[in-house]
């Protein structure tokens, strides 16, 4: 949410751009603007929760408010994180209880789908086929929307914080793009059950989830690698992006070996089962749409990164899995980007050091890997100076503005991230999105975010008008003049922004002003 008051000298650029749009706003004329200034709003109650807390709990959570901030008052930053890292189960809450998705099997929404598409293209009348065509496509995006809102509503309201923070995480390192062939109905179910479940885990289970998740097979192509005709995608990307990293010490030919130990592994959907060869009808796996077909897969040996591996089918993925999850390489490349997430878009090598070193020693433990880094002086260093992506920048803006009031509707937020350039699952490439600041900090975002932060500050954006036809928005206003606002937040606010919040003429452009000041912008 707030960032540390010398911000301006971390980011001159930065300031400079928001300073002359916070000028720019103070002429605006607002409508409806309520003319009771803003300033006189008064705290109900005093938060004696320190900058220092304050920062970090930004960074622990998608952004403070008045709730998480009154529990890390009441346990400490050691039971407050102890409880992030190791979470139970959360409860649903009423909106996320109401979407579709989720509803239904994977296997069983996909070959609905699937039939619902072949109807369309079976169809001769031009008209028909047209119209078919397009219900089948916003079929496919209904899907995807609903997947991306109970996302965020997970970010805006789950206790588990830090769990949504590393699920978001771990789908952008392990990326599918949801406008690729029909993964629109995918995404979701990769989401819940191949990331969410394993985010604070072992990054071995993690790693071999995302590798039997059809989203992933269909995204990187691997449905197409079978014996004599290999595909090579998802064997590059598995150790480039996944685990060694570019320069993790692996030659074209381990690119190769990898991807004959993955022939096989593929999707199904469909309720027919392929004829596989009587010797090997043994090996065949049916597990949802996931298929591991053993007439695809070659069965000679392999060598990979030096080690040998015995062509025996299905067991040659977890061996090779645990091989790539256990490497020294592998955990000093997702040491450094989860301490890019965290701490710094170039984060101290001693700090990636020392958590390699807990990764490997704890067999791969996310939450041991992130809890020598939370321990670190090397993040208390860091806090309120790591610029916001636009998922942080929306999330924690909402979470702040409305302070656990339940929106209705999410499809704004969505709206915003598409026009800030970071949609839910719409990174096309493997890469997933960038984590630092040079890839977000430009002109034209700042722009953006200050049209963001005058929706929300002026009204509620939409956030609570329930979808339908005949739906009618309840009433909500932000209430950011708060006592977390007045004892902590207004504490490390640089005084050009202070400023600025004196000349605001209403709440409305008070609002505004907060959401769009540069100390917003960093966590």
């Amino acid at each position: 949410m707030i960032g540390r008051a010398n911000v301006s000298s971390a980011a001159p650029a930065l300031r400079a751009s928001s300073g002359l749009l916070l000028v720019a706003l103070a002429v605006l004329p607002l409508v409806g603007c309520e003319t009771t200034s803003s300033r006189q709003i008064q705290p109900a109650e005093r938060s004696p929760l320190g900058r220092q807390s304050l920062q970090w709990l930004e960074r622990v959570t998608w952004g403070a408010n008045t709730a998480s901030a009154g529990e890390l008052l009441d346990l400490g930053e050691e039971r407050f994180l102890e409880r992030q890292l190791y979470p139970g189960a959360a409860p649903s809450t009423f909106q996320v209880a109401a979407l579709d998705v989720g509803q239904r099997p994977l296997d069983r929404l996909v070959m609905e789908l699937e039939q619902q598409r072949k109807e369309a293209d079976a169809m001769t009348d031009d008209e028909q086929k047209k119209a078919a065509q397009q219900a089948y496509q916003q079929a496919l995006t209904r899907v995807a929307n609903e997947a991306a809102s109970r996302s965020l509503l997970r970010d805006l309201y789950s206790p588990n914080q830090l769990q949504e923070q590393l699920t978001w995480f771990w789908f952008n390192h392990f990326n599918v793009f949801l406008y690729k062939g029909n993964l629109r109905a995918m995404v979701g179910d990769f989401e819940e059950h191949a990331i969410r479940p394993h985010a604070l885990g072992r990054f071995r289970d993690l790693l071999i989830s995302t590798m039997r998740h059809p989203a992933m097979l269909r995204y990187l192509d691997n449905e197409q690698n079978a014996v004599g005709h290999i595909n090579e995608n998802y064997a590059r990307e598995l150790m480039e992006l996944h685990t060694l990293g570019v320069n993790g010490g692996y030659a074209q030919r381990d690119v190769q070996e990898l991807a004959r130990v993955l022939t096989g592994l593929g999707i199904n959907a469909s309720d027919k089962t392929p004829n596989v060869r009587p010797q090997l009808k043994a090996q065949y796996v049916r597990d949802g749409l996931f298929e591991f077909n053993p007439n695809r897969h070659d069965y000679g040996d392999k060598e990979l990164l030096g080690q040998r591996i015995r062509g025996r089918g299905l067991a040659e993925i977890d061996e090779v899995a645990q091989l790539l999850a256990r490497h020294p390489s592998t955990a000093q490349f997702v040491s450094r980007k989860l301490a890019v997430y965290f701490v710094a878009d170039d984060p101290p090598k001693p700090l990636v050091e020392r958590m390699a070193a807990t990764f490997q020693g704890s067999d791969g433990d996310i939450a041991a890997t992130l809890r020598t880094m939370f321990r670190s002086p090397e993040f208390a260093a860091s806090l309120g100076g790591k610029f916001k992506d636009p998922v942080h920048y929306v999330v924690s803006a909402v979470r702040f503005a409305y302070d656990g009031k339940p929106i209705l509707n999410a499809l704004p937020m969505i709206n915003w991230l598409n026009r800030l350039g970071e949609p839910l699952y719409g990174r096309p490439t493997p890469d997933g999105y960038p984590l630092t600041q040079t890839a977000w900090a430009s002109a034209g975002q700042m722009t953006a975010r200050f049209e963001v932060a005058k929706l929300i500050g002026n009204s509620s954006a939409g956030l609570f008008k329930p979808s339908g036809p005949d739906a009618v928005e309840q009433p909500a206003f932000p209430q950011m003049a708060s006592a977390l606002y007045y004892e902590t937040v207004a504490q490390t606010l640089d005084p050009s922004t202070r400023q600025a919040l004196d000349v605001a003429r209403s709440p409305q452009e008070w609002n505004i002003f907060l959401l769009a000041s540069p100390e917003f912008m960093y966590r």
